[in-house]
Protein backbone atom coordinates (compact mmCIF):
# COMPACT_ATOMS: atom_id res chain seq x y z
CA UNK A 1 0.00 0.00 0.00
CA UNK A 2 1.34 3.16 -1.13
CA UNK A 3 1.38 5.81 1.96
CA UNK A 4 0.02 9.62 1.51
CA UNK A 5 2.52 12.39 2.11
CA UNK A 6 1.86 13.82 5.54
CA UNK A 7 -0.33 17.11 5.46
CA UNK A 8 -1.36 19.78 7.81
CA UNK A 9 -4.93 19.16 9.06
CA UNK A 10 -6.52 21.95 8.88
CA UNK A 11 -10.06 21.69 11.06
CA UNK A 12 -11.76 24.83 9.68
CA UNK A 13 -11.36 26.79 6.68
CA UNK A 14 -12.20 30.10 8.27
CA UNK A 15 -10.39 29.24 12.06
CA UNK A 16 -6.84 28.94 12.65
CA UNK A 17 -7.67 25.76 14.70
CA UNK A 18 -5.38 23.21 13.44
CA UNK A 19 -4.27 19.71 15.09
CA UNK A 20 -0.59 20.94 14.74
CA UNK A 21 -1.18 22.90 18.22
CA UNK A 22 -1.25 19.04 19.44
CA UNK A 23 2.01 17.60 20.16
CA UNK A 24 1.90 13.83 19.54
CA UNK A 25 0.79 12.19 22.54
CA UNK A 26 -2.51 14.63 22.52
CA UNK A 27 -2.97 13.68 19.14
CA UNK A 28 -2.91 9.68 19.65
CA UNK A 29 -5.45 10.41 23.30
CA UNK A 30 -7.39 12.10 21.29
CA UNK A 31 -8.12 9.32 18.40
CA UNK A 32 -5.88 6.27 19.44
CA UNK A 33 -3.93 6.96 15.77
CA UNK A 34 -0.67 8.32 15.16
CA UNK A 35 -0.60 11.46 12.99
CA UNK A 36 0.94 10.04 9.89
CA UNK A 37 -2.25 7.31 10.08
CA UNK A 38 -4.78 10.51 11.06
CA UNK A 39 -3.19 11.90 7.75
CA UNK A 40 -3.54 9.33 5.99
CA UNK A 41 -7.23 8.57 6.51
CA UNK A 42 -8.23 12.31 6.19
CA UNK A 43 -6.28 12.02 2.78
CA UNK A 44 -8.54 9.27 1.51
CA UNK A 45 -11.67 10.28 3.30
CA UNK A 46 -10.83 13.69 1.02
CA UNK A 47 -10.38 12.02 -2.44
CA UNK A 48 -12.65 9.42 -1.72
CA UNK A 49 -15.25 12.13 -1.56
CA UNK A 50 -14.39 14.32 -4.24
CA UNK A 51 -17.15 13.13 -6.23
CA UNK A 52 -19.98 12.07 -3.92
CA UNK A 53 -20.16 14.36 -0.92
CA UNK A 54 -20.40 13.46 2.64
CA UNK A 55 -24.23 13.44 3.71
CA UNK A 56 -26.46 15.08 5.28
CA UNK A 57 -25.22 17.55 8.54
CA UNK A 58 -21.31 16.22 7.67
CA UNK A 59 -21.29 18.07 3.72
CA UNK A 60 -21.73 21.79 5.69
CA UNK A 61 -18.09 20.81 7.03
CA UNK A 62 -14.59 20.38 5.76
CA UNK A 63 -13.99 16.83 5.21
CA UNK A 64 -11.09 17.09 7.59
CA UNK A 65 -13.28 18.22 10.47
CA UNK A 66 -15.85 15.87 9.43
CA UNK A 67 -13.48 12.75 9.83
CA UNK A 68 -11.87 13.82 12.99
CA UNK A 69 -15.06 13.98 14.77
CA UNK A 70 -15.74 10.25 13.14
CA UNK A 71 -12.30 8.97 14.61
CA UNK A 72 -12.46 11.14 17.86
CA UNK A 73 -16.00 9.01 18.60
CA UNK A 74 -14.48 5.48 16.82
CA UNK A 75 -11.67 6.34 19.56
CA UNK A 76 -13.85 7.39 22.91
CA UNK A 77 -17.48 6.28 21.89
CA UNK A 78 -18.63 9.85 22.39
CA UNK A 79 -17.51 12.85 20.81
CA UNK A 80 -15.04 14.57 22.94
CA UNK A 81 -15.88 18.64 23.81
CA UNK A 82 -11.97 19.51 22.65
CA UNK A 83 -12.93 18.38 18.93
CA UNK A 84 -16.37 19.97 18.73
CA UNK A 85 -14.97 22.92 19.89
CA UNK A 86 -12.20 23.10 17.11
CA UNK A 87 -14.59 22.22 14.11
CA UNK A 88 -17.25 24.98 15.67
CA UNK A 89 -19.44 22.46 17.99
CA UNK A 90 -21.99 25.55 18.34
CA UNK A 91 -22.63 24.71 14.64
CA UNK A 92 -22.53 21.14 14.80
CA UNK A 93 -26.36 20.35 15.71
CA UNK A 94 -25.88 16.41 14.76
CA UNK A 95 -22.50 14.75 15.47
CA UNK A 96 -23.83 11.75 15.32
CA UNK A 97 -25.14 11.82 11.80
CA UNK A 98 -21.71 13.22 10.99
CA UNK A 99 -20.12 10.40 12.23
CA UNK A 100 -22.94 7.75 10.02
CA UNK A 101 -21.84 10.03 6.75
CA UNK A 102 -18.19 9.26 7.64
CA UNK A 103 -18.85 5.61 8.11
CA UNK A 104 -20.17 5.14 5.44
CA UNK A 105 -17.67 6.42 3.52
CA UNK A 106 -15.30 4.23 4.91
CA UNK A 107 -17.00 1.31 4.93
CA UNK A 108 -16.99 1.70 1.23
CA UNK A 109 -13.14 2.01 1.41
CA UNK A 110 -13.16 -1.89 2.61
CA UNK A 111 -12.67 -2.99 -1.12
CA UNK A 112 -9.03 -1.42 -1.01
CA UNK A 113 -7.92 -2.25 2.42
CA UNK A 114 -9.74 -5.29 3.39
CA UNK A 115 -9.12 -8.20 1.22
CA UNK A 116 -9.35 -12.00 0.95
CA UNK A 117 -6.54 -13.04 -0.87
CA UNK A 118 -7.72 -14.30 -4.29
CA UNK A 119 -4.35 -14.85 -6.08
CA UNK A 120 -2.22 -18.04 -6.22
CA UNK A 121 0.61 -16.19 -4.20
CA UNK A 122 -1.22 -14.53 -1.85
CA UNK A 123 -3.59 -17.54 -0.87
CA UNK A 124 0.23 -19.40 -0.52
CA UNK A 125 1.37 -16.68 1.88
CA UNK A 126 -1.38 -16.72 3.98
CA UNK A 127 -1.95 -20.26 4.45
CA UNK A 128 1.91 -20.34 4.67
CA UNK A 129 2.20 -18.31 7.45
CA UNK A 130 -1.24 -19.62 9.51
CA UNK A 131 0.87 -23.28 8.94
CA UNK A 132 3.82 -22.08 10.43
CA UNK A 133 2.04 -20.41 13.37
CA UNK A 134 0.00 -23.54 14.27
CA UNK A 135 0.84 -26.73 12.13
CA UNK A 136 -2.67 -26.64 10.09
CA UNK A 137 -1.72 -26.29 6.58
CA UNK A 138 -4.19 -25.17 3.66
CA UNK A 139 -6.47 -22.25 5.58
CA UNK A 140 -7.29 -18.47 4.00
CA UNK A 141 -8.28 -17.38 7.51
CA UNK A 142 -9.15 -17.54 10.78
CA UNK A 143 -13.46 -17.40 11.17
CA UNK A 144 -15.19 -16.43 13.72
CA UNK A 145 -18.59 -14.27 14.73
CA UNK A 146 -17.87 -10.44 16.45
CA UNK A 147 -20.26 -9.52 18.93
CA UNK A 148 -20.68 -6.19 20.08
CA UNK A 149 -22.79 -5.06 23.08
CA UNK A 150 -25.98 -2.53 22.53
CA UNK A 151 -28.26 -1.48 24.51
CA UNK A 152 -32.03 -2.43 24.56
CA UNK A 153 -34.66 -0.76 26.74
CA UNK A 154 -36.00 -2.56 29.36
CA UNK A 155 -39.39 -1.64 28.35
CA UNK A 156 -38.92 -2.89 24.72
CA UNK A 157 -37.03 -6.10 25.24
CA UNK A 158 -39.56 -8.08 24.03
CA UNK A 159 -39.67 -6.51 20.71
CA UNK A 160 -35.83 -6.49 20.61
CA UNK A 161 -35.45 -10.66 21.88
CA UNK A 162 -33.73 -11.34 18.01
CA UNK A 163 -30.91 -8.91 19.65
CA UNK A 164 -30.13 -11.44 22.82
CA UNK A 165 -27.12 -14.29 21.81
CA UNK A 166 -26.55 -17.25 23.34
CA UNK A 167 -25.05 -15.59 26.99
CA UNK A 168 -27.72 -13.48 27.55
CA UNK A 169 -27.36 -10.14 26.25
CA UNK A 170 -28.21 -8.05 24.06
CA UNK A 171 -25.86 -7.88 20.65
CA UNK A 172 -25.26 -7.19 16.93
CA UNK A 173 -22.74 -9.91 15.47
CA UNK A 174 -20.58 -9.65 12.22
CA UNK A 175 -18.85 -12.44 10.41
CA UNK A 176 -15.66 -11.87 10.31
CA UNK A 177 -11.81 -13.54 9.12
CA UNK A 178 -8.42 -12.49 10.18
CA UNK A 179 -4.94 -13.67 8.87
CA UNK A 180 -2.51 -15.23 11.32
CA UNK A 181 -1.20 -11.65 11.62
CA UNK A 182 -4.71 -10.24 13.06
CA UNK A 183 -4.97 -8.37 10.18
CA UNK A 184 -8.90 -8.09 8.60
CA UNK A 185 -9.69 -10.45 5.84
CA UNK A 186 -13.27 -10.04 5.43
CA UNK A 187 -16.07 -8.61 7.61
CA UNK A 188 -19.46 -9.00 6.14
CA UNK A 189 -23.20 -7.40 6.97
CA UNK A 190 -24.15 -7.13 10.71
CA UNK A 191 -27.18 -9.09 11.30
CA UNK A 192 -28.67 -9.17 15.31
CA UNK A 193 -27.62 -11.23 17.97
CA UNK A 194 -29.05 -14.03 18.02
CA UNK A 195 -27.98 -15.01 14.65
CA UNK A 196 -26.14 -18.21 14.25
CA UNK A 197 -22.87 -18.73 12.96
CA UNK A 198 -23.28 -21.33 10.63
CA UNK A 199 -26.40 -19.69 8.84
CA UNK A 200 -24.40 -16.26 8.61
CA UNK A 201 -22.20 -18.57 7.11
CA UNK A 202 -24.22 -19.81 4.45
CA UNK A 203 -25.59 -16.62 3.91
CA UNK A 204 -22.35 -14.79 3.86
CA UNK A 205 -20.78 -13.88 0.38
CA UNK A 206 -17.48 -15.55 1.55
CA UNK A 207 -19.25 -18.51 2.67
CA UNK A 208 -20.80 -19.03 -0.59
CA UNK A 209 -17.49 -18.82 -2.58
CA UNK A 210 -15.66 -21.10 -0.49
CA UNK A 211 -18.40 -23.73 -0.52
CA UNK A 212 -18.93 -23.39 -4.50
CA UNK A 213 -15.09 -23.82 -3.80
CA UNK A 214 -14.49 -20.39 -6.07
CA UNK A 215 -11.41 -20.73 -3.94
CA UNK A 216 -9.71 -23.30 -4.48
CA UNK A 217 -8.77 -26.19 -1.98
CA UNK A 218 -8.75 -24.26 1.06
CA UNK A 219 -10.14 -23.95 4.25
CA UNK A 220 -11.29 -20.97 7.22
CA UNK A 221 -10.95 -22.80 10.70
CA UNK A 222 -13.82 -21.89 12.49
CA UNK A 223 -15.10 -22.60 16.26
CA UNK A 224 -17.61 -24.84 17.50
CA UNK A 225 -20.39 -22.98 16.57
CA UNK A 226 -19.61 -24.10 13.00
CA UNK A 227 -20.32 -27.31 10.83
CA UNK A 228 -17.40 -28.86 10.09
CA UNK A 229 -17.61 -28.94 6.01
CA UNK A 230 -15.03 -29.39 3.01
CA UNK A 231 -13.91 -25.63 3.46
CA UNK A 232 -14.70 -25.22 7.12
CA UNK A 233 -11.96 -26.96 10.07
CA UNK A 234 -13.67 -27.05 13.18
CA UNK A 235 -12.02 -29.13 15.88
CA UNK A 236 -12.69 -32.66 17.06
CA UNK A 237 -15.36 -32.08 18.93
CA UNK A 238 -14.30 -35.40 21.31
CA UNK A 239 -10.58 -36.41 21.27
CA UNK A 240 -10.15 -39.73 21.30
CA UNK A 241 -6.44 -40.08 21.46
CA UNK A 242 -3.37 -37.48 21.73
CA UNK A 243 -3.08 -37.01 17.99
CA UNK A 244 -6.68 -35.45 18.11
CA UNK A 245 -5.71 -33.51 21.24
CA UNK A 246 -2.89 -31.68 19.64
CA UNK A 247 -5.14 -31.04 16.67
CA UNK A 248 -6.90 -29.18 18.89
CA UNK A 249 -4.46 -27.27 20.64
CA UNK A 250 -3.13 -26.30 17.20
CA UNK A 251 -6.80 -25.24 16.59
CA UNK A 252 -7.09 -23.23 19.75
CA UNK A 253 -4.02 -21.33 18.94
CA UNK A 254 -4.63 -20.11 15.68
CA UNK A 255 -8.16 -19.48 16.38
CA UNK A 256 -7.29 -17.39 19.64
CA UNK A 257 -5.82 -14.98 17.15
CA UNK A 258 -8.86 -13.54 16.08
CA UNK A 259 -10.41 -13.04 19.86
CA UNK A 260 -7.24 -11.16 20.25
CA UNK A 261 -7.53 -9.31 16.93
CA UNK A 262 -11.52 -8.51 18.30
CA UNK A 263 -10.12 -7.19 21.58
CA UNK A 264 -7.66 -5.04 20.08
CA UNK A 265 -10.09 -3.82 17.31
CA UNK A 266 -12.25 -2.68 20.83
CA UNK A 267 -9.36 -1.74 22.64
CA UNK A 268 -8.64 1.03 20.34
CA UNK A 269 -12.17 1.93 19.10
CA UNK A 270 -13.71 2.05 22.01
CA UNK A 271 -17.25 2.72 20.41
CA UNK A 272 -17.35 -0.87 19.64
CA UNK A 273 -17.60 -1.95 23.42
CA UNK A 274 -21.26 -0.49 23.09
CA UNK A 275 -22.92 0.25 19.87
CA UNK A 276 -26.13 2.17 21.30
CA UNK A 277 -29.30 1.11 21.15
CA UNK A 278 -31.22 -1.78 19.44
CA UNK A 279 -33.25 0.12 17.38
CA UNK A 280 -35.12 -1.43 13.66
CA UNK A 281 -33.39 -0.34 10.60
CA UNK A 282 -30.02 0.61 12.70
CA UNK A 283 -28.11 -2.45 11.54
CA UNK A 284 -26.65 -1.24 8.33
CA UNK A 285 -25.66 2.09 10.39
CA UNK A 286 -23.80 0.26 12.99
CA UNK A 287 -22.23 -2.65 10.21
CA UNK A 288 -20.88 0.92 8.55
CA UNK A 289 -19.10 1.67 12.07
CA UNK A 290 -18.20 -2.25 12.06
CA UNK A 291 -16.51 -2.06 8.98
CA UNK A 292 -15.02 1.41 9.64
CA UNK A 293 -12.95 0.54 12.82
CA UNK A 294 -12.20 -2.90 10.62
CA UNK A 295 -10.37 -1.08 7.64
CA UNK A 296 -9.19 1.70 10.28
CA UNK A 297 -7.98 -1.98 12.43
CA UNK A 298 -5.33 -2.59 9.67
CA UNK A 299 -4.39 0.99 8.79
CA UNK A 300 -3.43 1.11 12.37
CA UNK A 301 -1.15 -2.17 11.83
CA UNK A 302 0.15 -0.63 8.71
CA UNK A 303 1.55 2.67 10.13
CA UNK A 304 2.50 0.26 13.35
CA UNK A 305 0.36 2.54 15.67
CA UNK A 306 0.77 0.94 19.19
CA UNK A 307 -2.05 -0.30 21.12
CA UNK A 308 -3.86 2.99 23.68
CA UNK A 309 -4.06 1.85 27.41
CA UNK A 310 -6.18 -0.95 28.28
CA UNK A 311 -9.47 0.32 29.52
CA UNK A 312 -12.61 -1.88 30.69
CA UNK A 313 -13.28 -5.50 30.47
CA UNK A 314 -12.56 -7.13 27.09
CA UNK A 315 -14.93 -10.00 26.91
CA UNK A 316 -13.75 -13.27 25.69
CA UNK A 317 -14.41 -14.68 22.13
CA UNK A 318 -18.08 -15.52 21.99
CA UNK A 319 -18.36 -19.55 22.69
CA UNK A 320 -20.59 -20.34 19.48
CA UNK A 321 -24.39 -20.25 18.99
CA UNK A 322 -24.75 -23.58 17.30
CA UNK A 323 -27.41 -24.65 14.71
CA UNK A 324 -30.28 -26.52 16.98
CA UNK A 325 -31.58 -29.71 16.24
CA UNK A 326 -29.19 -32.58 14.41
CA UNK A 327 -27.35 -32.25 11.36
CA UNK A 328 -25.33 -34.59 9.41
CA UNK A 329 -21.47 -34.38 9.28
CA UNK A 330 -20.15 -34.44 5.72
CA UNK A 331 -18.23 -37.83 5.40
CA UNK A 332 -15.78 -36.41 2.95
CA UNK A 333 -15.33 -33.80 5.19
CA UNK A 334 -14.74 -35.71 7.75
CA UNK A 335 -12.17 -38.04 6.40
CA UNK A 336 -10.05 -35.21 4.78
CA UNK A 337 -9.54 -33.98 8.39
CA UNK A 338 -8.68 -36.82 9.89
CA UNK A 339 -6.45 -37.85 7.01
CA UNK A 340 -5.04 -33.90 7.85
CA UNK A 341 -4.56 -34.69 11.79
CA UNK A 342 -2.61 -38.10 11.16
CA UNK A 343 -0.54 -36.66 8.38
CA UNK A 344 0.31 -33.44 10.72
CA UNK A 345 -0.05 -34.39 14.26
CA UNK A 346 1.06 -37.70 14.70
CA UNK A 347 4.21 -38.95 16.72
CA UNK A 348 6.67 -38.63 14.01
CA UNK A 349 4.85 -36.41 11.60
CA UNK A 350 7.01 -33.58 10.00
CA UNK A 351 5.07 -30.71 11.20
CA UNK A 352 6.00 -28.55 14.00
CA UNK A 353 5.10 -28.74 17.27
CA UNK A 354 2.68 -25.69 17.35
CA UNK A 355 3.93 -22.22 19.02
CA UNK A 356 3.00 -20.43 22.48
CA UNK A 357 0.25 -17.78 22.18
CA UNK A 358 2.95 -15.30 22.28
CA UNK A 359 4.19 -16.00 19.20
CA UNK A 360 0.78 -15.85 17.05
CA UNK A 361 -0.12 -12.67 15.65
CA UNK A 362 -2.83 -9.82 16.12
CA UNK A 363 -1.54 -8.88 19.97
CA UNK A 364 -3.58 -6.37 22.26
Amino acid sequence: MAFAVPLWLALREDSADTLDDLDDGALFQMFHLTRPCVAFVADAVRTRTKDAALKGPAAALPVDAAVMVALNYYAHGASCADVLRRVGGRELADPAAVVCAVSEVLAGMADQFISFPLLRDAKSRVASEIERACGIPGALGVLAPAHFRIRASPYEKEAFRSFVNSLGYTTVVSQVICDAHGNVLSVERCCVGGAREQDMWEASFKGREMEEELHGPYWVIGGKGYRLSKHVMTPVSEPANDTEVRFNEAHAKIHDVIRTTLGSMKRRFRCLMQLGFAQEGSLDKKGDIIKACSVLHNLAKKFSVPAPPAAGRIEPLHPGNQTAGPFSVDPEALQARQELIQRNFSVGSTSKAPPSKANLGGGL
